[in-house]
């Protein structure tokens, strides 16, 4: 009897493989990072083939690490960074240009001619999104309009676009399927909100040929797709982009539950059921995971969360590993005026300022790093405080709690500040992997391993987080964090 469900989690800097047993426990993880490229300033790719590469190397590693073979895995579900852009030759497999990441700013003057014409409003009230350098549709654009020949092949079906899980299906089918789900479609800005499908007049909108275009599936679906391991032919029956995926993971899958997820950037989203709450406060209205019929969220992201710990430790050298910042941050009382707002690549919800930079203000003789530790986690948590702001501001219901996962949510600082800023517990799972954890289950569900209750059942409590200071201090060092965001606003403008 098959054993285990195979989550592959392919996040913006690691591809990850983990096992779960048919209790749900994860029983074994193997990740391996792979190299990040920053060609321009403003500018980050991947090598879509050695994303390919270290993905499928995790599955070996993974397997070898409980003594299992391809033909103990029931089921595999995918869950992936998105909007990451890879256009590759249907017939060689071999991507026409480097990746582009969800991260980069290239097309910025793009979605500003096209703010320019009037269309943005059209665009919001088809996708839920804004123009914005952050979606697919411009990077797949400016791929065909650089790449000599490109936009021609497109046209006559030669090449294929897919967001990081269509190219992994591809390779995982030998090149057989060309699909993706509708959570990563909807970050495409090609696809129809009410519907979720692709729309002819985005197609237009954004010079996209459809003949690009992948098939549309849900996120949880029957046995259809079929990954060949080691001459075993096994079921891909989840699929969902990483946010999506960490809110069906949390169990967040009615209305008013939140989560939020502390990885290279953050990402808060609101489920609102099953028809979609357009912001008024420039939040994203986005496509949650499905089984048979469309489920909505609201979404805020943050595109540089601990990436800016990343940044201490590699960029300024003052920790020489992320796991020291907690302790450095703690060593002084308070952050002595500093703070600092990481908008390495621009802003996003709710500012959405592609021109905006990183900043540092406050500074005095007095500064020191763990002053400068300090604010980089506070500006984690400030980030995250914007979005459940502005949440609540769309919400049909009230945000009582939020979940918390991702590789950040490990430090107890930064949830407690987190929890003092918002005025609502912040509550952490025994399991923080919800971003795999929500692509087991769904792999699961599709091929009838779990119930729905039963996935329900599996989260835990690990630790919970309540306010300890007042709502005028909250309100006061939010007020502050504003004035250092006008600071770093539409710095890189001409």
């Amino acid at each position: 009897m098959t054993r285990y469900v195979l989550a592959l989690d392919q996040g913006t800097t690691s591809s990850r493989s983990l096992l779960f047993d048919r209790d749900g426990t994860l029983v074994a993880l193997a990740q391996r990072e792979f190299t990040q490229h920053f060609p321009l300033p403003g500018w980050v790719e991947h090598d879509a083939g050695e994303i390919w590469t270290t993905q499928r190397a995790t599955i070996d590693e993974v397997l070898a690490r409980v003594g299992a073979r391809a033909r103990d895995i029931a089921a595999i579900g995918i869950t992936n960074q998105r909007e990451t852009t890879v256009i590759w030759d249907r017939a060689s497999s071999q991507p026409i240009a480097p990746a582009i990441v969800w991260q980069d700013r290239r097309t910025a003057a793009r979605c500003a001619e096209m703010r320019a014409t009037g269309v943005e409003p059209e665009v919001a009230t088809r996708t839920g999104l804004l123009l914005d350098p952050y979606f697919s549709a411009t990077k797949i654009a400016y791929l065909l309009d650089h790449v000599p020949g490109a936009r021609t092949r497109a046209e006559r079906g030669e090449l294929a676009f897919g967001t990081i899980d269509s190219w992994l299906i591809w390779n995982l089918t030998e090149g057989r399927q060309h699909v993706t789900d509708r959570t990563n479609a909807s970050r495409t800005a090609l696809l129809d909100l009410a519907s979720g499908e692709w729309d002819a007049r985005l197609s237009e909108l954004f010079a996209v040929p459809p003949p690009l275009l992948p098939k549309l599936v849900h996120s949880s679906l029957a046995p259809q797709l079929y990954a060949r391991l080691d001459g075993c032919d096994i079921p891909i029956t989840g699929i969902a982009g990483d946010q999506q995926a960490a809110l069906f993971g949390q169990g967040c899958r009615s209305e008013g539950a939140a989560k939020n997820t502390y990885g290279t950037g953050c990402f808060m989203l609101l489920h609102t059921g099953a028809s979609p709450v357009r912001s008024q406060h420039r939040l994203l209205t986005t496509l949650a995971c499905s089984t048979n019929s469309l489920q909505y969220a609201l979404e805020g992201s943050v595109f540089v969360g601990g990436a800016v710990v990343q940044w201490l430790r590699d960029g300024l050298g003052i920790i020489k590993s992320s796991a020291e910042i907690e302790a450095l941050a703690a060593s002084v009382p308070d952050h002595g005026g500093v703070h600092l707002v990481p908008a390495f690549t621009g802003l996003g919800s709710p500012h959405w300022d592609p021109d905006a930079r990183g900043t540092i203000v406050g500074l005095t003789r007095g500064s020191t790093r763990a002053h400068l530790a300090r604010a980089a986690l506070e500006s984690i948590a400030f980030q995250s405080a914007e979005l459940l702001l502005a949440m609540r501001g769309d919400a049909r219901v009230p945000l009582d709690e939020l979940r918390v996962d991702g590789g950040a949510a490990r430090n107890d600082f930064l949830l407690q500040f987190q929890a003092d800023l918002l005025g609502v517990p912040v509550l952490r799972p025994t399991v923080t992997e919800s971003t795999a954890l929500g692509a087991a289950y769904l792999a699961g569900l599709g091929a009838g391993i779990w119930s729905s209750d039963e996935c329900a059942s599996h989260w835990q409590l690990e630790r919970r987080f309540e306010p300890r200071i007042s709502r005028e201090t909250a309100a006061a060092r939010l007020a502050d964090w504003s004035r250092a965001v006008e600071r770093a606003g539409h710095w890189a403008r001409e």
